[in-house]
């Protein structure tokens, strides 16, 4: 059973049984007070009564005397302890009440009997006769114009039951539509998604913020991510055979070199053998800075916390200059602190030098200081290369972009060193500046989060 159904039937039946108990009670309540106003009356008519017969002359015939006071639809009784005092004196709608067995009670009694398939109220009341002995003066008066009362209310309830269980169940419908709408929604642009191929997104009533449209913010934001890891993986692809084809090719064309002639010539062996090893050496760094930009950024497990950044400069300067014999020049302006992850920054540093080594072959400069008016914490990094064309500055984040092909081809760079560093500032919540001047050199500047006041 589908689920708006489920809703319907469900919170039809829910309503219907709550309506049928409030009427149910209603009717109850109703039926029980209305009885009960019966019996005060009647007890207070057999109050009445006693006190008229005690005031009453006693000329007057008994007889008489309890026909006027006779109900119009009951009967009045007087009773002894061995049987009638006097004959009992009936309405003329409610003769059979004469036949019924009558009970001396010698305590005030209140009741609700049965005769003849009819309900009546009993009151039997202690009293003294003119004559000084004691009897019993029974009222029973019918309860037919209340049961009457109530028959109509039964109609009416369930007349109002049934009329109400139409919009009942008529609203049941309506919100499981409303209800299962965002859901069907959701099912047919999955749908959607699955026979064109590309990546939908459900539209929301933005005024609305009940757990619906929670789901459905849920749901745009999931196939966000899909689609943001479907490009990664895509890009990843595209590059990957894009980049990759070259090195291989040049690693089958120096394989199939060795297989024909390597054997006789050891010229050709050795060359074809550092030509392999070098287009190895750089697919495998091409593959780790590849696999890292197709990351999520949650992926990277970045951890933020307040770093000093003289102390991470320093040890990466040590660090760079003993692996490739370049000089770094440090100039801490101001021993500040950044708001950082640590490895990820010393990355992201080691990403600048790395290009300032290979585009540059003077010292290197490590500036550290503050800038802008909140003082905010940056490093810089200094060269004095090249430089790179300004028509061209905008484009060195791009992939596999190179200013100079013949030359970065030749220290192995793939064009991804600048783009893996844009990823990482952005996961470190960092902003990248570059600067250059042709033949001059290239300054990169990081300015890193400042350390929260709490």
């Amino acid at each position: 059973m589908k689920l708006q159904n489920k809703i319907h039937m469900y919170t039809s039946l829910l309503l219907a049984i709550l309506l049928v108990a409030i009427n149910f009670s209603v009717y109850f309540l109703f039926s029980h007070l209305s009885i009960d106003s019966r019996k005060d009356q009647v007890e207070a008519a057999a109050d009445n009564m006693i006190r008229g017969i005690q005031r009453a002359p006693a000329s007057v015939v008994a007889g008489d005397l309890l026909r006027a006071y006779v109900p119009p639809d009951g009967m009045l009784r007087l009773m002894k302890p061995e049987g009638d005092f006097l004959s009992p004196i009936t309405s003329s709608s409610e003769q059979s009440l004469s036949l019924m067995k009558a009970v001396y009670d010698e305590t005030r009694q209140v009741r609700v009997i049965t005769h003849e398939n009819n309900r009546y109220i009993l009151v039997s009341v202690p009293m003294i006769w003119s004559d000084g002995e004691v009897v019993n003066l029974q009222i029973t008066e019918s309860l037919q114009p209340t049961m009457q009362t109530l028959q109509v209310l039964r109609i009416v309830l369930i007349a109002v039951t049934g009329i109400a269980l139409i919009p009942v169940v008529i609203s049941g419908r309506l919100l499981g539509r409303l209800i299962t709408r965002p859901i069907t929604s959701m099912i047919s642009t999955m749908k959607e998604i699955q026979r064109s191929g590309k990546f939908k997104r459900l539209p929301l009533n933005s005024s609305s913020r009940d757990e619906l449209v929670e789901m459905g913010e849920t749901f745009n934001d999931m196939i966000e991510l899909l689609e943001r890891n479907f490009v990664r993986q895509e890009q990843f692809v595209s590059n990957a055979s894009h980049e990759l084809k070259t090195p291989l090719t040049i690693i089958e064309s120096y394989a199939s070199l060795l297989k024909r002639r390597g054997l006789q010539h050891p010229k050709i062996f050795a060359e074809s053998v550092e030509a392999i090893h070098s287009e190895a050496i750089r697919m495998k760094e091409m593959a780790e800075q590849l696999l890292l930009l197709a990351r999520n950024e949650e992926q990277w497990n970045i951890v933020l916390e307040p770093v000093r950044l003289s102390k991470i400069v320093t040890e990466l300067k040590v660090t760079f200059e003993n692996a490739f014999a370049r000089e770094v020049q440090l100039d801490v302006q101001a021993d500040c602190m950044g708001y950082s992850d640590e490895n990820k920054l010393k990355q992201l540093l080691f990403i600048f030098l790395d290009n300032a080594r290979k585009y540059s072959d003077e010292s290197i400069r490590l500036t550290i200081g503050t800038t802008g008016e909140m003082a905010q914490p940056c490093i810089r990094i200094t060269d004095q290369g090249i430089g790179i064309p300004q028509d061209k500055l905008s484009k060195v984040f791009d992939r596999f972009y190179r200013v100079d092909e013949a030359r970065s081809r030749e220290e192995g760079g793939a064009g991804l060193g600048l783009s893996l560093a844009t990823g990482i500032a952005e996961a470190l919540h960092a902003h990248i500046g570059l600067e250059s001047i042709q033949e001059s050199g290239t300054t990169a500047t990081i300015i890193l989060p400042a350390v929260p006041a709490d």
